[in-house]
This record gives C-alpha cells, structure tokens and sequence, in this order.
C-alpha cells in the first residue's frame, strides 16, 4: 500500500471563482506511482468547496446563479454578528459539497466521460489550499 500527499495553493483575484484542477490532481496521481486505488481531493477552507461535473462555462454560470438564489450575499445573516462577512460563503460551500473521492485505474484517474474535477472559491482573495491524498497499491 502506498500513499500519496500533494498540497495545491490558490490565491484568486476574486471572491468567487470556479477552477478547472483536473490536471493538477492528474499530476499528483501521476507522481504518486499508485496504479490502483483511490484519490481524495479535499479543499481545506470551509469557504470553498470540490465537486465534479461538466466544464462547461454555461453550467458554471448557472451554478453561479443558483447559488446565489439559495445563499445570497446578504448582510443580515446571524453569522455576521461575530465580525466575520462570508455567512453566504459558508452555506454556498456546503451546497456544492466538500470534497470528492475518485478511483484511480491503470495508475490514471479514471473519470466519466465529461467529468471535471473543480475548485469553488466562495470566499477568496487570499491563499487557500487543497490536499490531494491518494492511497492504492
């Protein structure tokens, strides 16, 4: 048994961005030597969230304003009684989810046919990282 640790960093422009990182993850899986088994890609903020789906930029547009019908920026959530602004980053990441897990085959990720793997950055502009744990054989 084998495992695997890569640390991703991120520092976006904006406080909201949706990043491509299927490649970064592929790479670690690649540097890894790990031929079959398991990675989990976990983002280690709880503003920001992984999941997997289609790179299309239509359907980030819509989850864009999805997200934002169910957890809009607002100033009246109670969280924001600590000092803190990003109530709606918060609850936008727990809509999307937390991380993902992804088999590894033939030591390449093995992804559906139009999955991605993707960062979402709900309360950004400032580094933020992203474990890439891969465990096989």
């Amino acid at each position: 048994m084998k495992a695997h640790t890569k640390y991703l960093t991120f520092n976006t422009t904006n406080r909201q961005e949706f990043i491509n990182i299927t490649e970064k993850v592929e790479s670690a899986v690649k540097e890894s030597e790990v031929k079959e088994g398991i990675v989990l890609v976990n983002p280690m903020h709880i503003t920001s969230a992984v999941y997997v789906n289609d790179a299309e930029y239509g359907l980030i547009e819509d989850f864009q304003k999805w997200l934002e019908e169910l957890a809009p920026a607002k100033p009246d959530y109670k969280h924001h009684r600590t000092g803190e602004d990003n109530a709606d980053a918060h609850l936008k990441r727990q809509l999307m989810g937390h991380q993902v897990t992804m088999p590894i085959t033939n030591g390449k990720l093995d992804l559906g046919t139009w999955e991605q793997i993707y960062y979402a950055e709900f309360d950004g502009q400032r580094n933020k990282r992203v474990i890439v744990k891969i465990i096989g054989v």
